[in-house]
């Protein structure tokens, strides 16, 4: 029998072992940041906006001129001018005076508010009718409303969205300190692998691992190195998993992890390194290997897909984040079982689900798959963790969905 862990053991292990790489800040051009881990936090040097500027199309001018006016009794003010866009407010707009402002527009001083367009009339002798009363600061936004200098915008450790390119390029920043990519090294193990560019064999299938678990790593940030498929040789798999264990941060292999004759990743990774535990008391993902060598992760995955491509989500990818000093949240939602669920096993189970919303409930309906039966998960949404001490969830059960 293997000696396994909890998957909360696993993790406590995980952020105990493995520290963030050092000297790993590159910087790249805002173009290219997107999807990067910010290395550290990025505050403003200067206001955004840099001027009181108008929200509306409109009329700049004080609240207190247009107190108590309506439809039937209009502020009658006098138009000082207009601001265009693009130009400065380098001027003061007087008591009783108003000045039209487009949206965006710079706001001159002795103006707190701006009343839009819709709201007035313009008799065409110089003047207007606001029918509307404006209050102070309605429809305005102040210099540095959004941002001022020593303001943290986005802090280390943020994977970068479109959203916060555009607040960085807001800010002026045309350079990003982010993470290095991470090179992990992935090796699929098996005399029955075959590319999948290949028509198997009898007894043969298609490796599935690799591209699996490079499409994970690349959508997770990191660059994928692949290895290929390695036959059951002992000696030939060592001399592999020591080239990429040289020439990358971390190395995947899947296969070979069970207690057989021919499973000798475990007898490897020990002997490069430290080896952190063999088994993991989950269903799929039990015969789960992981160790490191320095500071590199050495992880042997089942070889069947559904258990690798849990245990990577589960494991793996919180490892490399840890690598990466990459801020970690679990995203989920709350739905209802379609059906009910057995799990008398002993160990957590990890079901795949697939999300629909009928009325106002969110469903979740658990995918029924085999560990060997990838293509089931096409389509999942998401995975819920039944405890280990649970023998099931009966229909109608409330879950929580991790989204993918």
């Amino acid at each position: 029998m293997l000696e396994v862990k909890t998957p909360a053991e696993v993790l406590a292990m995980i952020r105990t072992e493995f520290a963030p790489l050092p000297d790993r800040t590159e910087l790249v051009p805002l173009a290219e940041a997107l999807g990067r881990v910010l290395a550290e936090a990025v505050a403003a040097e200067e206001y955004v906006p840099d001027f009181d500027r108008s929200t509306v199309d409109g009329y700049a001018c004080r609240a207190a001129d247009t107190f108590g006016c309506s439809d039937a009794i209009p502020a009658i003010l006098p138009v000082a001018g207009q601001v265009l866009m693009g130009e400065g407010a380098d001027f003061e707009l007087s008591r009783g005076e108003c000045v039209y402002v487009p949206t965006g527009g710079a706001i001159p001083q002795g103006a707190d508010c701006a009343v839009m367009i819709e709201y007035t009339e313009d008799y065409g002798d110089g003047t207007i009718g606001v029918m509307k009363p404006g209050a102070p600061g309605m429809n305005l936004i102040f210099r540095g409303d959004d941002v001022f200098p020593g303001k943290e915008i986005l802090p280390a450790g943020r994977v970068l969205t479109a959203q916060d390119v555009g607040a960085l390029a807001a800010i002026g920043r045309t350079t990003v300190p982010v993470a290095r990519r991470l090179k992990v090294g992935v090796i699929s193990t098996g005399d029955e692998l075959v590319p999948p560019d290949a028509a198997p064999g009898p007894g043969q299938v298609r490796d599935v691992n690799s591209p699996l678990l490079t499409a994970m790593l690349t959508a997770f940030g990191a660059q994928p190195v692949n290895y290929g498929i390695v036959v059951d040789d002992e000696p030939l798999l060592r001399r592999k998993l020591e080239t990429a264990a040289r020439e990358c941060d971390a190395v995947i292999l899947s296969g070979g992890s069970s207690v057989g004759v021919k499973d000798a990743a475990c007898r490897i990774i020990e002997s490069m390194g430290k080896l952190l535990l063999h088994g993991i008391a989950v269903k799929p993902g039990k015969p789960t290997i992981m160790g490191k060598a320095g500071n590199k992760p050495l992880i042997g995955l089942p070889g069947h897909p559904v258990a690798a491509c849990f245990v990577a989500q589960l494991f793996v990818l919180p490892l490399l984040g840890q690598l990466m000093g990459r801020n970690q949240e679990a995203y989920t939602v709350t739905a209802e079982l379609t059906e009910s669920l057995g799990a008398n096993h002993g160990r957590e189970q990890i079901n795949a689900c697939r999300l629909r919303r009928e009325g106002d409930k969110l469903l979740a309906a658990p995918v029924r798959s085999k560990s060997g039966l990838i293509t089931q998960l096409a389509g999942a949404d998401g995975y819920f963790v039944i405890s280990r001490d649970c023998e099931g969830l009966p229909k109608g059960a409330q879950v929580q969905v991790y989204l993918y």
